[in-house]
């Protein structure tokens, strides 16, 4: 039987997400969760004038998105399809916070996040908001062998790619592309420009290592023609 892909976060120390954080710097569940959830909020005005009635909610905002897992880490060995794992509930605890929640000491904060929740979901880039361990079950020795998780992420975006997409006043507001199932980047780049050749050009824009491995739900920005051109 294949061994199920496990949810996996990486830790970054720049906010682009080209460079690993010191080690320890991957996290992989040893528990996948039953399920996740993601939380999008959009913010409105509800001031009115007095005297007025009814609602004419204005638009304000988008609130970044939240990412909430709910796992567990074991140190029994008793859960059908897992085997039993090497390091005690402490010794991985410490692991998840070293990566999530400890302070990086060359950004003096905690380190940007990439959540990987599948090949057919997007990764979630992120930091850590909140973090909540509660301890179940404990062998005669007081000695924690189940803890249960509650982790909650806020989506996080780079500065100046958010800019960018939030630039009302330039036609950059439409050259956000979200990539579908079976789209190819040299023909996205066509379909914005008319001229497939500015592939490199849009993949540096955007940071793009590899553009042939594009994930369903990635965005792409597809800045002004005379910045890309050669």
């Amino acid at each position: 039987m294949a061994r199920p892909q496990k949810i996996k976060i990486e830790a970054y120390r720049d906010q682009e997400f080209k460079n690993k954080a010191a080690s320890p710097n991957e996290f992989e569940l040893p528990v996948n969760p039953e399920q996740f959830s993601q939380r999008l909020q959009v913010k409105q005005d509800e001031r009115r004038p007095g005297g007025a009635q009814g609602n004419d909610d204005r638009f304000l905002s988008t609130a970044p998105e939240e990412l909430r897992l709910d796992f567990f880490l074991d140190g029994t060995g008793t859960i059908m399809g897992y085997v039993k794992p090497e390091k005690t509930v402490p010794q991985q605890l410490q692991e998840l916070k070293d990566v999530v929640y400890t302070l990086s000491g060359d950004i003096h904060q905690p380190k940007f996040l990439k959540v990987v929740l599948g090949t057919d979901v997007a990764p979630f880039y992120c930091k850590l908001t909140d973090l909540q361990i509660t301890y179940t079950l404990f062998d005669p020795d007081g000695m924690p062998l189940r803890a249960k998780i509650s982790a909650t992420f806020k989506g996080f975006t780079d500065p100046q790619f958010r800019v960018a997409k939030e630039k009302k006043s330039s036609p950059d507001l439409t050259h956000i592309r979200s990539v579908q199932a079976g789209d190819l980047f040299p023909l996205m780049v066509y379909r914005i420009y008319n001229d497939a050749s500015l592939y490199l050009e849009v993949a540096r824009a955007n940071g793009l290592a590899n553009f042939r491995r594009l994930k369903p739900g990635q965005e792409i920005f597809f800045p002004p023609v005379e910045k890309t051109s050669k």
